[in-house]
């Protein structure tokens, strides 16, 4: 998956970024259930920081990961630019704790575990339950289950519930795919919250 993430950034063929913003204004409406001050978040497959940069802005410490260096030195270019300070890291999903440390309060992930497959979906669990603290949320855009050539395979709630049996699932909310292209749609786009037990 990290070749063809690679070559896709080079050539610039990244329809995720586009349809990350269109979800990732949803954030805002997310994150309103919390009552909490900002704390420590760490964005998954942070690609070139559009969501770390926002949650920044909010007065989050943001730390983003991601397994492709090209989009990594474009987050630290947009991040740059607006001003805010976040923390950009190659690392892997599935091998967190060394690279990023603990204490994070909000995992956020807008389409990296539903990429994954089974085995690294077991050690993402692990890695994100080992990283953050009591209590903590893990905010996880994702789309269903099904077969579609080159995108995501998807997750189904009952998938998530499994995998992360140390979390409670608290929401499974359909995403707003307004402005989006048909396959999008159909892909059953959905925002999981998740609640560390």
């Amino acid at each position: 998956m990290g070749l063809g993430y690679t070559l896709a950034y080079r050539f610039k063929i990244t329809p995720w970024v586009k349809a990350g913003r269109v979800f990732g204004s949803q954030i805002e409406t997310l994150l309103d259930p919390f009552d909490a001050p900002p704390g420590e978040v760490l964005d998954i497959g942070c690609g070139t920081g559009d969501h770390a940069i926002e949650m920044a802005r909010r007065g989050w410490q943001v730390t983003g990961i991601d397994t492709v260096q090209l989009a990594l030195d474009k987050a630290r270019s947009k991040a740059r630019k607006a001003g805010v300070d976040v923390r950009f890291m190659h690392a892997d999903a599935t091998d967190l704790e060394h690279a990023v440390g603990r204490g994070y309060h909000l995992i956020l992930d807008v389409g990296c575990y539903h990429g994954l497959s089974d085995h690294d979906r077991v050690a993402y669990a692990e890695n994100v339950t080992t990283v953050s603290e009591p209590h903590a949320t893990l905010l996880m855009f994702a789309f269903g289950p099904g077969h579609r050539g080159p995108l995501p395979r998807g997750v189904s709630r009952s998938d998530v519930e499994r995998t992360f049996e140390k979390w409670k699932l608290v929401s499974d909310v359909d995403a707003d795919t307004t402005g989006m292209p048909g396959p999008l749609k159909k892909a059953d786009p959905r925002w999981f919250r998740l609640v560390k037990r």
